[in-house]
């Protein structure tokens, strides 16, 4: 399937509305920007189509908002899914169910930046220690080094509690 052919099927997938910008930088390499409402949609349809691996889901805090991107990959052919959401309401639909390697990769993000997946059955901590304080998420711009710290110090003798999925 071409990248054209990729692109159209989303577009009938979705609808025309949902896909808010595509470019194709690139043989193999298609980028699409999507109203978050439609993620789970999309991410039905592409996994329907064989985009059956996901690299990774890269988080990013803009200027506006947080930016996800799921980087989805189907025979040398590299998708990346953009959504964008809002800074003071970081919530996006799981994907776990339609993608199973989607797990530990909306744990991350949740750690890094506090995206909440809706759905997902445990955003425990993955990455950041024990001692890390709860909503503190350190790729988020208002989090300095120094504010890290302090509040590292403030909870040092109070690690978290962890809800283990059995």
């Amino acid at each position: 399937m071409s990248e054209k052919e990729i692109i159209h099927q989303l577009n009938q997938s979705i609808g025309d509305e949902n896909v808010l910008e595509v470019s194709v930088p690139r043989a193999r390499r298609v980028f699409a920007r999507i109203d978050g409402r439609k993620l789970r949609e999309a991410i039905q349809f592409l996994r329907d189509e064989g985009f059956i691996h996901l690299s990774t889901i890269t988080g990013l805090e803009v200027e506006d908002g947080i930016e996800l991107l799921y980087h989805l990959n189907k025979e040398g052919t590299e998708l990346t899914l953009r959504v964008k959401l809002p800074l003071n309401e970081a919530v996006a639909p799981s994907i776990t169910d339609i993608i199973l390697g989607a797990v530990l990769y909306e744990r991350e993000v949740h750690d890094l930046l506090g995206v909440e997946f809706q759905g997902h059955l445990s955003l425990t901590p993955l990455i950041l220690p024990d001692e890390w304080p709860e909503g503190v998420h350190p790729l988020r711009k208002h989090w300095t080094i120094e504010e890290n710290r302090k509040e590292l110090t403030k909870n040092a003798k109070k690690p978290r509690q962890r809800n283990w999925v059995s």
